[in-house]
């Protein structure tokens, strides 16, 4: 069975003796959105507003139903009994001038950091965006993959225990590098939110014009279904809370969505060159987002004690300290793998949203690790440099779901279309093909339409 550490009371698994897969299968069941990580707070607030236990989904289900029938009424109404925030229609939309003045206020290092980090992530967006392609495969027959960007998109963004203008930048700047001329930003009417003058200055400085002070199921159920002053966009991205996931989760179908994104988590594979005060800060890194899960695996014995150390020191120094060893202690594990190769699989197996590669040869080992949402290589690339800086969105998949999907980037907001031509060169090269199938599925009228096509001596290019 796992062990703890006598103080911090993280599971320590050994390979040869416990069971790993099954440790990493009881904490991706308690972080899924299934898992119901919802604090005592909330469920106190859940009786409070509904009168009832319901569960995170029924809250979600209630909740939606009620915007899509009542409109703004409802989202007013849910900001109030939840957020504890009275708005109107007249104080629920922050002004340009409330942007611009927060701009002109706001501390000018402060400022310079913001566009800098913009630059950074628009050179990389914009450098990965797809383009046209066209080809001629045969005579006659010209085909065209094109792609357009969406209308308008909604961002959700943070801002319940701290502001996140690093959100705002990592959603709303791929958008813009694809052309998307209507981001609406919808952000919890609170201190770190809707209110928060740092937030509303990046975001002048960003060109966000649209920004609502409405977060939670209320304001997913606003941008998916449309409300009065709040069109219905096209796709809705970014992070949020339990109530957050399983809204965009309900409303997919309505409208497209990112993904349906659990807690943070990383997991950081390391050999005996990592240094293990390194190591600790990057575990606790993602652990204080709490909930946020943070794994390390590796096959030397004696960087489990040292970590296991340093982990201690630094939590005892950091302000969120306490909230990181919850963390650690719920969702976290020191893994000791028996060689590189079971590392692999078990990483693998994990697929992670950060893997940070912690050994010799990083690169040679990430050539082996083919599901994670995104890789840090080598011992000075910290997690935090792509949270905050790089140019890679932060927004990425979680809860194994990168063993098929990928995190948020430029070409998401993109439609792609099919375009074909064919002059009567080409058409008399597929009618065959055309026929005979058509003739296999009974369609008589698709065969007909290219009959009557060729029947035509005249027939236009």
């Amino acid at each position: 069975m796992p062990r703890t550490t006598p103080s911090l009371k993280i599971p320590r698994i050994d390979c040869s003796k416990d069971d790993a897969v099954g440790a990493i299968a009881g904490l991706r069941a308690k972080l899924s959105p299934g898992g119901d990580v919802v604090s005592p707070r909330g469920r106190e607030r859940t009786v409070a507003v509904f009168g009832e236990a319901l569960t995170p989904l029924q809250v979600v289900d209630r909740i939606l139903a009620d915007v899509r029938e009542r409109g703004l009424d409802a989202v007013l109404d849910y900001t109030a009994r939840l957020d504890g925030t009275q708005l109107d229609r007249s104080t629920v939309t922050v002004s340009r001038e409330e942007m611009a003045e927060a701009y002109r206020q706001a501390d000018r290092s402060y400022l310079k950091t913001v566009k800098r980090v913009r630059d950074n992530i628009l050179a990389f967006q914009s450098g990965i965006l797809l383009r046209d392609a066209t080809m001629r495969p045969s005579p006659g027959v010209e085909l065209t993959l094109r792609y357009r960007p969406m209308r308008r998109v909604g961002v959700c963004v943070p801002g319940g225990a701290a502001a996140y203008p690093s959100s705002l930048l990592m959603t709303v700047v791929p958008a813009q590098a694809a052309g998307v001329e209507e981001i609406a930003v919808v952000v919890p009417p609170t201190e770190f939110g809707g209110y928060n003058a740092d937030l509303l200055a990046a975001c002048h400085l960003l060109g966000v014009t649209e920004v609502h002070r409405i977060g939670g199921a209320q304001a997913v159920g606003a941008l998916a279904y449309g409300v009065e002053g709040i069109p219905q966009v096209d796709k809705i991205v970014g992070p949020g809370n339990l109530f957050v996931a399983l809204a965009k989760q309900k409303v997919y179908g309505e409208v497209d969505i990112d993904s349906i994104a659990g807690p943070s988590e990383v997991v950081l594979v390391a050999d005996w060159t990592a240094e293990p005060s390194f190591v600790a800060a990057d575990l606790i890194s993602q652990a204080e987002h709490s909930p946020g899960s943070a794994i390390l695996i590796t096959w030397e014995p004696d960087l489990i004690d040292r970590v296991a150390e340093a982990l201690e020191f630094q939590l005892a120094r950091l302000s969120r300290g306490d909230l990181a060893r919850d963390s650690l202690e719920q969702f976290g594990a020191l893994i000791l793998v028996r060689d590189e190769d079971e590392a692999v699989e078990l990483i693998n197996r994990f697929a992670p949203e950060h893997l940070h590669v912690s050994t010799t040869d990083a690169h040679r080992l990430a050539a082996r690790l083919t599901d994670a949402g995104a890789i840090f290589l080598g011992h000075l690339t910290p997690v935090a440099v792509g949270d905050y800086a790089a140019g890679p969105s932060h927004v990425l998949p979680t809860g194994g779901t990168a063993r098929w999907a990928s995190g948020l980037c430029s070409n998401d907001f993109l439609k792609r279309s099919s375009l074909i031509h064919v002059d009567r060169v080409g058409l008399e090269r597929l009618a065959p093909d055309v026929r005979l199938l058509a003739d296999k599925e009974g369609l008589t009228g698709h065969r007909y339409s290219v009959d009557v096509r060729l029947e035509e001596q005249d027939g236009a290019s």
